[in-house]
C-alpha cells in the first residue's frame, strides 16, 4: 500500500491539485470566461493587430462571434479581451517566419479546443463519436470559432435549431432532406436525439430503445397494462424492439408518404 507519509491524504490531494492547474486553462469569473493562451516554445505575443496584417478577411468579423465575449489572462496576470493568440498561441514566430508550422492551427489540431472544452474531449472517448481525435474530421467542420454563433450553420438562420440542422445536413443530407411528412422532432434540431460529440449508444443517440422516443411521446396511460400511443395499442409493439426497428416508423427523419412516418 503507497505510503502518503504522516500526513496521510493531504499530499495525494495537493497533487491531484497541482494536476489539476495544468489541465484546466479556462475559468469563470464573474459574468466572463477567462482563457490561458497556448504556449510555443520561444514564442512572445505580439497582439491581433499583427496577424490583421495578413488575415483581415477574418478578424474583421471577429468582434461579433461567440469567442469574442471571452477574456484571457497574460503572463503579466493583466486580463484583456480574447485574441487570436488565445487559441493559436503567441504568433512572434509566425510573424517573423510567416510559415503555418510556426502557430497552432486547431483545424490540425483538436488539442487548442478541448484544452478548454474539456467536457467534449470526454465524450469524445465514448464509444460512439465523431472521429475528432484520431484526425479525420476537426472542430472546425461543425463549428466556427471566428464569425457569429459557434455553430458553422447558415448565420441567417431564423433559429439555433436551424442552424445545427444546416451543419449536420453538409455531411448527412439524406437525413435532413426536405420531407412531406417531417419528424416533429426535427424542428428542435439533431440534438434534441443525438449527442454530436459522443454518445454510449449508437447512432449517438441520447438514450437506447423506446426510452428515446418516449422523451416526447410518453403518455399517461390507461389503467391495466396497455401502452396506448395515438389511440392505438403498442404493448406488443414495444417489445419487438425499438420503435424504427420493430417495422414500424422505419422513416425517423421523415416520411414521403406517410404521417407514421413509415417508408
Amino acid at each position: 500500500m503507497p505510503r502518503f507519509s504522516r500526513f496521510g491524504y493531504p499530499i495525494l490531494l495537493s497533487a491531484l491539485g497541482a494536476w489539476s492547474l495544468l489541465l484546466v486553462s479556462c475559468m469563470v469569473v464573474g459574468e466572463r470566461a477567462l482563457v490561458i493562451p497556448p504556449q510555443i516554445p520561444g514564442a512572445t505575443l505580439v497582439g491581433s493587430d499583427s496577424c490583421t496584417k495578413c488575415h483581415s478577411g477574418i478578424t474583421h468579423r471577429f468582434h461579433d462571434a461567440t469567442h469574442a465575449h471571452l477574456s484571457q489572462t497574460l503572463e503579466s496576470g493583466k486580463v484583456q479581451n480574447i485574441s487570436c493568440e488565445s487559441c493559436h498561441g503567441p504568433a512572434s514566430q509566425h510573424v517573423k517566419a510567416g510559415t503555418r508550422d510556426t502557430i497552432i492551427n486547431p483545424k490540425n489540431n483538436p488539442e487548442s479546443c478541448l484544452r478548454c472544452h474539456v467536457n467534449n474531449r470526454a465524450e469524445f472517448t465514448l464509444p460512439h463519436t465523431h472521429q475528432v481525435l484520431n484526425g479525420k474530421i476537426s472542430c472546425n467542420d461543425c463549428h466556427n470559432p471566428h464569425q457569429g454563433a459557434a455553430n458553422s450553420g447558415d448565420a441567417g438562420a431564423r433559429s439555433l435549431a436551424t442552424a445545427a440542422n444546416q451543419t449536420c445536413a453538409k455531411c448527412h443530407p439524406a437525413q435532413s432532406g426536405h420531407y412531406i411528412f417531417p419528424h416533429e422532432a426535427m424542428r428542435d434540431g439533431c440534438v434534441s436525439c443525438h449527442s454530436p460529440h459522443g454518445s454510449v449508444n449508437d447512432k449517438m443517440l441520447k438514450a437506447r430503445n423506446t426510452s428515446l422516443c418516449y422523451q416526447c411521446h410518453f403518455q399517461n396511460q390507461p389503467s391495466g397494462t396497455s401502452i396506448i400511443h395515438g389511440g392505438v395499442d403498442h404493448s406488443n409493439n414495444v417489445i419487438r424492439g425499438t420503435c424504427w426497428s420493430a417495422g414500424c416508423h422505419e422513416a425517423v427523419h421523415g416520411s414521403n408518404v406517410n404521417s407514421s412516418l413509415r417508408f
